[in-house]
């Protein structure tokens, strides 16, 4: 079985849970797809937080977790002793809730930001986390009582799930490929023999040429939405064109010897809404690499990036994205023979050390009971150990940019702030 959920199974639903509990008595990634299976042996994760006008204690934390996990049955797999489909227990909410007591919110939420690597640490717990500070004389001046922070592994949520969390939905994972639409028996076998290839050469180069572990810094900024539109308005572009122009012209506008002079190179992330057979049966999420244009006028910049983001978002990604899912595929069989090949060094490596991984997440418009305590602006962000991430979370009022990313960058991160000063002063002038 690729993917579970009571969507997943034309069964009766107390058949699929049975199904699903059967799947993973001997493992418990047995309803991982090889997507998640590559998350989550690479120990990514990813982290959703904002500020709270209603003071969380442990109970009501630990029934704000209760309703996140009824809207989002995934969270119930994937760790052993799980039962998928079934609400946890109270001692596993008791394990994964956590409540402190500060004086002030001063350096939140990028003081509490992780890697979250104790999520893996504990496998008979659930893939995420939910803390709590609250503010010990009550609300501050701007009605600030807690902030929240839910950590999970990526390979049990995306972005698309927190948005829809963010408005109370349920966010459980039918099938997600469509099975329909067939893809030729040619290219699932140049999927394949792409995959094999692929995965020999991302090894060989992973322990011929891992880099030394360097420490992951975490910086938020949150930037008032009307801003950005008006700015968007006036230069003629996709407001997520400036969104990715802003980033990566600010972090890579110095080009030496390690930079092609001519272009930035960056991951740039998608939702697609045409699916075929051979997509992932979990994820939504696709990638593509984009070359930018690079121009040290920024306005000619972001134009360039512009032209390329609506070059990208014509271009039909089936093939690429096959022999995406192809490699995790091979790499998820090779695991099974060689363990001992997937260890840190492995994950270390990505071979597009200076790529900025750009996510634009849909937006987080809260509603209903599960977010009703919730204030702007909304950080959400991931975090893989080979990566350098941006990732925007636009919100009715502010978009948030999330940076997990190597110092040399995150040194750099103010300069996006006073791009945007400057490009409204060149523009109003």
């Amino acid at each position: 079985m690729k993917s579970f959920s009571s969507s997943s199974f034309a069964s009766d639903h107390t058949l699929a849970l049975e199904a699903a509990h059967a799947a993973v008595q001997k493992d418990p990634l047995a309803l991982f797809t090889d997507f998640q299976w590559f998350l989550f042996t690479g120990k990514d994760t990813i982290f959703f937080t904002a500020f709270s006008r209603e003071a969380f204690d442990s109970e009501k934390l630990k029934t704000l977790a209760a309703r996140v996990v009824a809207l989002a049955p995934q969270l119930t797999h994937g760790f052993e002793g799980a039962l998928p489909g079934h609400p946890l227990s109270e001692s596993q909410l008791d394990a994964i809730t956590s409540v402190e007591m500060v004086d002030e919110f001063t350096g939140y939420p990028d003081k509490w930001l992780s890697t979250s690597a104790d999520i893996f640490a504990a496998p008979g717990l659930p893939l995420f986390r939910f803390m709590a500070a609250t503010r010990k004389g009550g609300p501050d001046g701007e009605g600030r009582a807690s902030i929240i922070q839910v950590r999970a592994a990526h390979a049990v949520l995306e972005g698309s799930d927190s948005a829809l969390l963010a408005r109370s939905q349920t966010a459980g994972h039918g099938i997600q490929s469509d099975k329909k639409n067939k893809v030729s028996f040619g290219a699932r076998a140049g999927a394949f023999l792409s995959g094999l290839l692929g995965a020999s050469i991302h090894m060989f180069f992973a322990w011929v040429l891992s880099p030394t572990e360097k420490p992951t810094l975490f910086r938020t900024v949150a930037v008032e939405r009307s801003r950005i539109r008006h700015l968007a308005n006036l230069l003629k572009v996709r407001q997520r064109s400036l969104y990715f122009a802003l980033v990566t012209h600010g972090l890579h506008s110095d080009r030496d010897k390690k930079h092609n002079e001519k272009v930035i190179t960056a991951a740039y992330t998608m939702l697609d809404t045409k699916r075929t057979a051979a997509d992932d049966d979990f994820f939504r999420v696709r990638t593509l690499m984009a070359k930018f244009p690079f121009n040290t006028d920024f306005v000619h910049y972001v134009r360039g990036v512009d032209r390329i983001v609506d070059e990208l978002e014509k271009k039909d990604v089936t093939k690429f994205n096959m022999g995406v899912l192809a490699l995790f595929s091979m790499h998820r069989r090779i695991s099974k023979l060689f363990p001992f090949l997937y260890g840190p060094r492995f994950w270390r490596f990505s071979g597009t050390d200076d790529a900025t991984v750009l996510t634009l997440v849909p937006p987080h418009r809260t509603f209903g009971p599960v977010t009703e305590w919730m204030m702007e602006p909304i950080y959400c962000g991931a975090y893989h150990p080979a990566a350098n991430i941006c990732t925007f979370c636009p919100g009715r009022e502010y978009m948030t940019l999330n940076f997990t990313m190597e110092e040399r960058h995150i040194t750099k991160v103010d300069r996006i702030i006073k791009l945007i000063d400057d490009v409204e002063r060149q523009v109003a002038g």
